[in-house]
């Protein structure tokens, strides 16, 4: 370095370190926190402070945005915001010298981006793959790992230094039925537990790997052997033993006619369904087929199935949604040669229809019925059914059972005030108290203070009318001791008193008889003659 360029920089190195020590008098400053660590983007307040005893100069010196928040005679709080990366603020203080005090401020933030790179479509049992995550973000580096998963287990776990980091392990798989569909995944882990925080994970999206297996066995059919013309019918085929199950295709076929199907499925088996709308046209016998096709081949199943005629039955109110109080009929019908029964109605004479009436309470609202009907067909008693609901419009209810009368608590104790009102449409209730109208929490978990006593009237109301009730909250308490206190410290100073004034009075009166002795021989002795010489 030249000379001329060193002279400049040793006068503000001895300044540095002359405000570094301590000034006049031993005055420091000092700042609180003297580290701390806070999410990007987000605020703290630093407290600087001197221990100088003279009118002084105070103040905080950063790049970040800070504000003055609140100060007294040696100190000042600034409050800093909107911190987006890390900083080292100095607190100074102007008295005599200046005396400097930094703090360490950390910035964290999670990853943006965590994603495990895709594994192959197919991949051979047998041979390796190599799984690879890229990481995005994410400070301070030097506490953030990447770890590579296989489900719930750990393959991998390495720093992530650089941005982005790539961490790549190649883990031997043998792909085998017992691990069919294993999903690996990408974690990051920002441990700041060594700073007072937790631990932060990110996980990336699962990717599964793909083999292929075909069983030998054929697909399992299901489906009545009966059917319903001008009705939908489910017809299901199942095939155990795939690897992928998911990359198998299902085709269902009625009469050589493709059906519309979907198909489910789990760890190693594949179940396709389709609903099925015979018609007349079809009426009679007809062949149904499954075919499962994976990795180019098929495994085909054939079934014959018979169709016939079963018209659904019918199940009616008179209303679907009627007041308290409304007459309504519900009826069940069937076709001829089908018998039906209907639920809230015993059980009578085989017929293919049934009705009744009943006078709507509230207890009714949401009332389901259910019509059945039953048919043999060759042997087999098919059913149909039917299911109606009854809405009922009443007025609020608020009884004893649902927002009880009277509570009794105990002071501080968590409580919470469960009264709940009935009707259709739904009421509103409040509970206010009498005399200031205060009103009573409901439904929340809080400590009871006895500030809440009283009587309320809580009032349930909708455009159905309006419902009233008393309910009457008692506080217990532990009285205060200081009254107790009070009375036995008087009656122990009364005691001394008493005392006291009782050996006062008992010694007078002994001097007293003594001093009356004491005269009254004395006069005696004046009054006794002299004897003669």
């Amino acid at each position: 370095m030249a000379p001329g360029t060193a002279c400049p920089a040793l006068p503000a190195l001895l300044a540095l370190i002359g405000a570094l020590l301590p000034g006049p008098g031993g005055a420091q400053t000092s700042v609180h926190p003297p580290e701390a660590i806070i999410p990007r983007g987000g605020s703290m307040q630093v407290n600087c402070s001197t221990s100088c005893d003279q009118p002084s100069t105070l103040g905080l010196e950063t790049q970040l945005t800070k504000k003055e928040v609140a100060h007294g005679a040696n100190w000042k709080v600034f409050e800093l915001s909107d911190v987006q990366e890390d900083s080292h603020p100095i607190c100074f203080a102007n008295c005599d010298k200046q005396t400097m005090a930094s703090m360490s401020l950390t910035v964290y933030w999670f990853p943006e981006r965590v994603e495990l790179l895709p594994l192959p479509r197919w991949q051979p049992v047998g041979e390796n793959f190599t799984l690879r995550c890229q990481v995005a973000g994410g400070t301070p580096r030097d506490s953030l790992f990447v770890v590579l998963l296989r489900g719930e287990e750990e393959l991998s776990r390495q720093p992530a230094p650089g941005e982005p980091a790539e961490v790549e392990v190649t883990v031997p798989v043998l792909a085998g039925r017992d691990d069919h569909l294993a999903n690996f995944s990408c974690r990051t882990d920002l441990d700041l537990r060594p700073r007072g925080l937790g631990l932060f994970q990110n996980i990336s999206a699962p990717r599964q790997l793909r083999t292929f297996v075909l069983p030998e066995i054929l697909p399992c059919l299901g489906t009545p052997r009966i059917i319903e013309v001008g009705t939908q019918w489910a017809v299901n085929c199942t095939l155990d033993g795939l690897f992928p199950a998911a990359e198998a295709k299902v085709s269902l076929m009625l009469a050589e006619q493709k059906l519309d199907s979907t198909s489910l499925y789990s760890k190693d088996s594949v179940l396709a369904t389709a609903n099925v709308k015979a018609n007349a046209a079809q009426e009679g016998t007809q062949e149904l087929a499954c075919v499962v096709t994976l990795g180019g081949q098929d495994r085909i199943w054939k079934e014959d199935v018979t169709l016939y005629s079963f018209p659904p039955p019918s199940l009616t109110l008179s209303e679907p949604e009627v007041s308290e109080g409304t007459v309504v009929t519900v009826e069940c019908e069937a076709q001829a040669g089908v018998v039906v029964s209907l639920s809230g109605l015993p059980p009578g004479h085989p017929a293919p229809r049934a009705q009744f009436q009943l006078n709507a309470s509230a207890a009714d609202h949401r009332r389901s019925f259910l019509c059945s009907a039953a048919l043999d067909v060759a042997g087999h008693l098919l059913h149909k059914n039917q299911t109606r609901e009854l809405r009922v419009l009443y007025g609020p209810r608020l009884d004893q059972r649902d927002c009880p009368g009277n509570w009794t608590w105990k002071e501080g104790s968590q409580q919470t005030l469960r009264c709940q009102a009935w009707g259709n449409p739904a009421p509103e209730l409040k509970c206010h108290r009498k005399g200031d109208g205060a009103l009573l929490p409901i439904g929340d978990l809080r400590p009871v203070k006895r500030e809440v006593a009283g009587t309320y009237l809580c009032q349930a109301q909708s455009p159905r009318g309006v419902v009233t009730r008393e309910v009457v909250l008692n506080v217990t308490y532990d009285q205060n001791n200081m009254v107790i206190i009070i009375l036995v410290a008087a009656a122990v100073i009364l005691g001394a008193v008493i005392g006291a004034t009782y050996l006062y009075n008992r010694q007078r009166k002994i001097q007293k008889y003594r001093l009356q002795k004491a005269q009254e021989a004395a006069a005696m002795k004046l009054n006794t003659p002299a004897t003669p010489p």
